[in-house]
């Protein structure tokens, strides 16, 4: 049982893939149903104190695991139950059925015991439980004190996080092999509780990961501001948002930060003020150039959008100015470039999309040749290379005015210190959430830039 910070994600076919290169190479698939049982055996054995402990176990090899999970749950010593939604049909399960010496009692009737462990259903389920199941699911979770589920709760799709029907939430999610994608998009992240793989010895090579917290160095002993890295902000119509996305790229690190466009009052005495034109934008100094924060949607705004667009920097879009270009406009740039929309601006800039949200993102990053920040409950982080990474819910207290200008803001710090797109996005994603956690409920944005000095420490 491992954390999952930086391991890797599977889609259902991926997995299905790892699990047939193991079987190929010599490892039965009773053997993987063994260890996948046993790894949950053991969690399920540290989480649950000598608690009654109650299994459901489904007709599949989730199912099978479960049964192989009681087994040694019951030679341990532990007070252990089984119920059952019917009886089990793969080799492996029937085989891991017939080895658990106890009673099976049917699922409709069984009552509820202090530990849950769901193993009814788990990756590739594409239809939601039946009414009589369904029912007994969320009545036996709700009764427990610890609800636990085997690999995915069941009756959530795998690669897209959606509820395949009325899906209770679970305290811990033990993900058998390596993590999927519906542990992590919304809204069966929401469901999932704390999660944790359970390794089962398949290959789990992918190009998408968990977010995990960054290798962020401290300066140099011969650093200087701008070997720290320089990042300019264009100023519109609403100053705030700007200053704030300059504070954050202050407090994230970056060494010399400057704001493009007329004085706002009260700004830090550190942060350096001039007049957005075209000697300023020209500057080579400028480590990322960031624009969209309360920019506006007028004509004056389109124009600074297109003067930071000519310019050679790594830009940073965010805000109104993914409205005021064109996916095409942005594939033509050479230079580094991240875009951080939420849904609506995603929607604005790339249209529609009926895939899950990692798919989308992938391809808009290789629509626009950039590194795309979908943002949201589940923020998606993917590059124009396919890699992508994932990140775990973060504080719903970032729902309030102003989150996303401080996280443009750290993105563009962490852009301008020297890291490749992909990489700066997801430290600056990882420090945004590190920020949020540390400072608790009902915070403003304000709070939120001044902690991320906290958060890089």
């Amino acid at each position: 049982m491992i954390p999952i910070a930086g391991t890797a994600v599977l889609t259902a076919a991926q997995m299905r893939a790892a699990e047939d290169t193991a079987i190929a190479a010599g490892v039965s698939v009773d053997a993987l149903m063994q260890r996948a049982g046993a790894g949950v055996a053991d969690a399920v054995r540290r989480l649950a104190g000598v608690n009654e402990v109650l299994i459901l176990c489904g007709p599949g090899n989730n199912g099978g695991d479960g049964y192989v999970a009681a087994a040694r749950l019951h030679a341990a010593g532990r007070a252990v139950r089984v119920a059952a939604l019917g009886e089990p049909r793969s080799p492996a399960a029937i085989a891991a059925r017939a080895r658990w010496t106890g009673t099976v009692e049917p699922l409709a009737t069984a009552a509820p015991a202090p530990v849950l462990v769901d193993a009814l259903f788990g990756t590739g389920l594409s239809r939601a439980l039946d009414d009589v199941a369904g029912a007994a699911l969320k009545h036996l979770t709700e009764q427990a004190n610890l609800a636990v589920a085997v690999d995915l709760p069941s009756g959530v799709a795998t690669d897209d996080g959606a509820l395949l029907g009325d899906v209770p939430a679970f305290h811990v999610t033990l993900a058998l092999g390596a993590v999927k994608p519906a542990h992590l998009l919304q809204p069966a992240a929401a469901r999932c509780g704390a999660v944790r793989v359970i390794p089962i010895g398949v290959p789990t090579d992918s190009d998408a990961h968990v977010l995990a917290r960054p290798a962020l160095a401290a300066p140099a002993v011969d650093a200087h501001k701008f070997t720290r890295g320089m990042v300019a902000v264009v100023r519109g119509r609403m100053a705030g948002a700007a200053q704030l996305a300059a504070r954050a790229a202050m407090h994230a690190g970056a060494g010399y930060v400057e704001l493009l466009g007329a004085t706002i009052p009260g700004a830090p005495h550190a942060l350096v003020r001039r007049r957005c034109d075209d000697q300023a934008l020209g500057d080579p100094r400028i480590g990322a150039l960031l624009i969209g924060p309360g920019l506006g949607r007028d004509d004056e705004a389109r124009a600074l959008v297109e003067q930071a667009l000519a310019t050679g920097h790594p830009l940073v879009i965010d805000g109104d100015a993914l409205h005021l270009v064109t996916p095409e406009q942005l594939h033509a740039r050479a230079a580094p470039l991240i875009l951080t929309p939420h849904a609506g601006e995603f929607a604005a800039l790339f249209g529609a999309s009926d895939a899950d949200k990692l798919a989308a993102a992938r391809a808009a990053a290789a629509r626009a040749d950039a590194t795309v920040v979908f943002k949201g409950p589940d923020t998606v982080i993917a590059g124009p290379d396919g890699r992508a990474r994932l990140s775990p819910a973060a504080s719903s207290w970032l729902s309030t005015a102003g989150s996303g200008d401080v996280l443009a803001g750290a993105i563009a710090a962490m852009l301008a210190g020297g890291h490749a797109p992909l990489d700066a996005a997801a430290a600056g994603v990882w420090l945004h959430g590190e920020a949020a956690r540390r400072l608790g409920p009902a915070f403003i944005a304000d709070d939120l830039a001044s902690a991320l000095t906290g958060a890089r420490a």
